[in-house]
């Protein structure tokens, strides 16, 4: 038995309803994987957040999607496992420990490695127990006694047995790439060690003859210094200036190499000459050009900035020693025939401010081809991987099947640093998952892996893997359903698809769920530069963990971007609140009601058998829409189902039995009542997790929580059609009645003459059997109901579903007043056409003025129109 708490506060304030209740979960091991072989397994592993800050409404949005799916199938009966995790984010949290350093005067080679990552470590420690905070704020039901990091011991395993496994089977190995090269210090620099800075240079432009002697080719560039590494010049494929000379060669002026003129859709037709020299060995764009069209790469300068033996006569000069004495021999030749002085952005050094140079160097890399192509190939078996919106599987095809490969080795000290080892004489490279057993003649190598690394293989690492007899491991995996956004299908999923191909023979997870980028008010997206980012801790902070939950979680379809509005916010939170005053009232009613003393068999009024009838109704569609992974669609039954019918119906009906005098009638409805708010709460539960269970402890059950309370099923022996038609025409009348009573200013409390026809015997049986109803909901001091009707001429009549209704115009109104009352609402209608159609006329206003003012105006002139015209109709109806 739970224990039923008595009273409620009589108001929600969501702080008050969210505090403590995460530690009641978490202490009661709610969402711990019982590894319980009685029940089906069902596991998410979480998109590891980076340990570089505070989450964003983007990560409340996609872990709160994984709340609602896991704690739906808890309570169904799985055996669920949501496996919580961080990601150490190379870059992004090296950048952060390295600001931060800046700001107390040092820098992490003041340090040196080991006491540099000491201190990421510190600062991993701090972000990690933020985000856990968050986790808990958003309610989510995470494992964290199977918690994991991508830096942690059983992580760093599998990413070395990965490495090697992948370099024994040739699918790892070394090759040339451009990276950014301090020629100061000699290292290589990641991109966050780079500051640009706009610089005073110059552009050179130079004539290369055609070898044909037809001609020349015009070209500039800012560093000519590079161009004796020149291996071709590209023009745009359509560019009609160039298309005769596409395959011919010209002569490298002072070198005599003849180089060929290629087609790449890269050049820019509009900038300069729309002809560029390409210098695969020290040019990024020219390094991804050259691979496309097999240019060799000469590099021309050492790692200290001096040119080398390929610089012909310039070798041994310092890079702009030889740019000036290059530009003065290029000059004499004639080659060169414009200096033109141009300000652009230049790459320096953080660390001793020299200028960078792209240089070309020996990085590591994946040979992505047999591996994409089994990824693939999977697609077109049973164990493919379902894409949720399936049109996101194509995005996700034509990237594989046009992958490059990938280059895996990351200038950096924070990560996971690459298993490999160079001998110190030999320059023989040793690969292993331990250090060489002679280690005194061995240098590791300096650089770490890609962060998404170790994340393609989280999936599996994070289950024990590669240790196979892990237990998680055989239970777990492979995962359900990978919730993330489509900005990260080429980073992250796809990456984890063909890991998990290649390690495990299987797909990671059946389903991946794709959502999109959470926008601003306007459409936007959210960034630190716009300003409009908004903290999702600030939003429950205001309205609470639920109603930012429910807003986030039904907010868009999937696939879709999602808007944020602060009053849709609002709007959640009044749901909550209608919610929270309902509860109150069913509970105040059942005068210590048991558990085992809740009893459905009595006699049931129509409105209990309609209320049974619609739940039957909402658990099917709620429970189809959840499976369908549309939360928008499920909150919707939902929200109507709870806020139209329970609060405004039901309720409303009940009050009759429970403030009547039959006992039975009144023990029935409670039962109903109750069991009714115990169903919807667990329904509502995935989405509004802490109200949920606040309302359900104090309700009498047999349970100890609702987090592992069972999912509501379709009772059949509740679905009664005939009460549910018979209900939906009492409530069509009643609504008739009082739009016709708000139309004629007629109150609720004046007692008005009712005449409602029925369509035939059936409905008139019917409706006598619950005049009741109609007689408390319409205030009626005749109701009159029958097949024929002698129809008074003066009434204001409704046409529902099975019946007309009348309602005599004496006896709701007194018509002179009402016409009195109307011809001067016709008057200030008629006196705002007027002053439009004035303004529409005049042909300067609608000339000058802005269109949408315009538009307004045209949109305000059929407003007052329609208003005018319904008055004129109301007046011609009560002359008769």
């Amino acid at each position: 038995m739970g224990n039923q708490e008595v009273s409620m506060p009589p108001k929600y304030d969501p702080t008050q309803v969210e505090s403590g209740r995460y530690d009641y979960w978490v202490k009661g091991k709610f969402f711990e994987a019982k590894d319980d072989k009685s029940k089906d397994p069902f596991t998410i592993v979480i998109p590891p957040p980076n340990v570089t800050g505070k989450l964003h409404l983007g990560h409340a949005w996609d872990t709160t999607l994984q709340d609602i799916i896991t704690r739906y199938k808890r309570m169904q009966g799985y055996d669920v496992l949501w496996l919580p995790g961080m990601d150490h984010a190379g870059i992004a949290t090296q950048a952060k420990v390295e600001a931060k350093l800046k700001e107390e005067g040092k820098n992490r080679y003041d340090l040196g490695r080991e006491k540099f990552v000491e201190q990421v470590w510190d600062w991993k420690e701090e972000y990690a127990s933020f985000i856990r905070k968050q986790w808990e704020k958003l309610g989510l039901g995470l494992d964290y006694s199977r918690e994991r990091f991508t830096l942690d011991e059983g992580l760093s395993n599998a990413v070395k047995e990965v490495f090697v496994t992948l370099y024994e089977k040739g699918l790892i190995y070394r090759g040339e790439y451009i990276i950014n090269w301090d020629p100061q210090t000699q290292t290589a620099l990641s991109d966050i060690e780079v500051i640009y800075k706009e610089v005073q240079g110059a552009f050179y432009h130079m004539k290369y003859p055609l070898k044909d002697g037809s001609g020349y080719i015009e070209i500039a560039t800012t560093r000519p210094e590079t161009m004796l590494g020149d291996t071709a010049v590209a023009v745009h494929p359509k560019d009609e200036r160039y298309q005769h000379l596409i395959g011919k060669e010209v002569v490298l002026p002072l070198t005599g190499r003849e180089i060929e003129i290629v087609a790449d859709d890269y050049v820019d037709m509009e900038f300069g000459s729309g002809a560029v020299k390409i210098t695969p060995a020290h040019d990024p764009n020219d390094f991804e050009i050259g691979n496309r069209h097999n240019l060799e790469r000469i590099l021309v300068m050492n790692e200290d900035g001096t040119m080398n033996e390929n610089a012909l006569k310039y070798q041994g000069m310092d890079r702009f020693e030889c740019r000036k004495q290059l530009v003065k021999d290029l000059q004499d030749e004639g080659v060169l025939f414009k200096i033109e002085e141009h300000t652009h952005s230049v790459g320096h050094s953080e660390r001793s401010g020299a200028v960078v140079e792209p240089y070309l160097s020996t990085q590591w890399f994946v040979n992505m081809e047999p591996l994409a192509k089994a990824a693939v190939d999977l697609q077109s078996t049973d164990d493919k991987v379902e894409f949720v919106p399936d049109r996101f599987e194509k995005t996700y095809l034509n990237w594989m099947e046009n992958i490059r490969d990938w280059c895996i080795s990351r200038q950096l000290w924070w990560g996971h640093r690459i298993p490999a080892w160079y001998h110190k004489e030999t320059g023989e490279v040793y690969v292993g998952k331990e250090a060489p057993k002679d280690i005194e003649n061995w240098e590791q190598d300096e650089d770490v892996l890609d962060t998404w690394f170790s994340s393609a293989l989280w999936p599996f690492s994070t289950l024990g893997w590669p240790d196979q007899e892990s237990s998680d491991l055989n239970r777990y995996f492979p995962t359900d359903v990978l919730v993330t956004g489509y900005d990260i299908i080429f980073f992250w999923v796809s990456r984890m698809i063909f890991q998990s191909k290649q390690f495990m023979d299987r797909r990671p997870f059946k389903d991946v769920l794709i959502h999109g980028l959470v926008r601003d008010a306007e459409g936007r997206k959210m960034s630190k530069s716009l300003g409009n980012g908004v903290d999702p801790m600030e939003v429950v902070e205001k309205y609470g963990a639920d109603s930012l939950r429910y807003f986030l979680s039904t907010g868009s379809s999937p696939g879709q971007d999602l808007r944020f509005h602060w009053e849709k916010i609002e709007s959640t939170w009044n749901f909550a609140n209608k919610i929270w005053n309902a509860s109150r009232f069913v509970l105040m009613n059942l005068d210590g009601m048991k558990y085992e003393e809740v009893d459905l068999s009595g006699d049931k009024s129509v409105a209990d058998q309609w209320i049974l009838t619609r739940l039957n109704e909402t658990i099917e569609q709620v429970t189809r829409n959840i499976d369908k992974y549309d939360f928008g669609e499920a909150g919707r039954h939902l929200y109507n189902f709870i806020w139209d019918e329970f609060c405004d119906w039901y309720i409303e009906m009940a009050k009759l039995p429970l403030y009547g005098d039959d006992e039975e009638a009144k023990h029935t409805t409670k039962s109903v009542l109750v069991y009714v708010l115990d169903q919807t709460m667990r329904m509502l539960h995935p989405f509004m997790p802490f109200i949920t269970e606040e309302i359900w402890q104090h309700l009498p059950h047999d349970g100890e929580s609702i987090t592992v309370s069972s999912w509501p099923q379709v009772k059949p022996e509740f679905t009664n059609e005939k009460a549910s038609s018979q209900m939906k025409l009492l409530v069509d009348l009643i609504r008739s009645v009082r739009n016709i009573r708000a139309e004629v200013n007629t109150p609720m409390s004046k007692e008005i003459k009712m005449l409602v026809k029925a369509n035939d015997a059936t409905v008139k049986a019917g409706l006598e059997t619950n005049r009741h109803y109609l007689e408390k909901f319409c205030n009626p001091s005749e109701l009159q109901i029958n097949t024929e009707l002698n129809v008074p001429e003066k009434a204001m009549s409704a046409v529902v579903t099975g019946a007309e209704i009348y309602l005599p115009l004496e006896g709701l109104i007194n018509i002179e007043e009402e016409l009195a009352r109307l011809q001067k609402e016709w008057e200030k209608w008629n006196a705002e056409v007027d002053l439009v159609q004035k303004k529409l006329a005049n042909e300067k206003f609608v000339n000058n003025a802005p269109e949408q003012i315009v538009e307004q105006e045209r949109d305000k002139e059929k407003d007052y129109l329609d208003k005018r015209a319904k008055v004129e109709q109301r007046m011609k109806d009560l002359k008769g």
